[in-house]
């Protein structure tokens, strides 16, 4: 299939609603879990799950992976962009219902171990009222134990063939997003998000705009934007991220570049802890 077809094939529908399926590539499907989503990656026996949504969420995604791949789907691994609540809130009950490996980047390990708790979310920072309560969010590492590898070091993706990963930190040291150079089908977790995840209407409307990540909740701006610029240099032509709809050619392409000429306005807050925190640091 020609690359313009696909495109024309997976455009999605102007808003997501939590538990929709949307189809982004070739055997890519997002799907909305409350305010994140999560990407079944494959087909029928060989897929994989790319981050694990919301706590007490379990349940609901793996009807969802029932309703893709058939009874009793079970993917080859999980695998996650990183390690903040709202990516592996089910991932310890999955692991356990599936028996299934983890991956992740080696700098996110201490924080799916139980060894270490990502800084406090900042509420004081620049933005709406999911910044402001972002300070009730959980922040206690999950347990894996065992379960979890990092990922291999020549930038393979275990269970995800064509896949590459690359290092894009800024929003948490092991960051990472997923490219598949075929298709030039990306998936960004946080490194950049299509909605303004700070301002609670926006997210309830799904109001799509390429933003940096989550303003609460990122510790290094300087590194993020480095990020966003490496994802803009692959050209993506669909892209899937963990806040916000899917987007698609020119839009996503216009999107990127707006984002990388203006990332300190458009992106970086005028004032919180991690901005000031920075700014002394240089």
């Amino acid at each position: 299939m020609e690359q313009n077809n696909k495109q024309d094939t997976y455009m999605p529908m102007t808003s997501i609603k939590s538990g929709k399926l949307t189809q982004v590539a070739e055997d890519v499907h997002c799907f909305t879990n409350q305010i994140v989503n999560l990407y079944f990656v494959g087909h029928t026996e060989n897929w994989v799950l790319v981050d694990a949504g919301m706590p007490k969420s379990y349940h609901k995604i793996m009807e969802q992976a029932e309703t893709l791949f058939g009874e009793n789907a079970t993917p080859k691994a999980l695998i996650l962009t990183h390690g903040h609540f709202d990516h592996v809130g089910a991932a310890e009950e999955l692991v356990e219902k599936w028996n299934i490996p983890v991956f992740a980047h080696p700098l996110e390990l201490p924080f799916l171990t139980g060894e270490e708790s990502y800084s406090y979310p900042d509420s004081s920072v620049e933005g709406g009222m999911v910044a402001k309560i972002s300070d009730l969010f959980p922040e206690e590492p999950i347990h894996l134990g065992r379960n979890i590898s990092p990922l291999p070091e020549d930038g393979t993706v275990p269970g995800m063939a064509g896949w590459k990963w690359l290092h894009t930190p800024g929003h948490t040291p092991g960051h990472v997003s997923f490219f598949r150079e075929s298709d030039k089908a990306l998936l960004a977790g946080d490194a950049f998000i299509t909605v303004k995840q700070d301002e609670l209407l926006k997210v309830v409307m799904q109001t799509k705009e390429v933003n940096g990540p989550p303003r609460y909740y990122t510790p290094d701006w300087d590194a993020s934007e480095i990020s966003v610029q490496k994802l803009a240099a692959l050209h993506p032509t669909a892209a899937g991220t963990g806040h916000g709809i899917p987007i698609f050619g020119d839009e996503l392409t216009a999107g990127l570049q707006k984002l990388v000429r203006n990332f300190k306005t458009i992106a970086v807050p005028d004032y919180g802890k991690y901005v000031e925190n920075q700014a002394k640091d240089e």
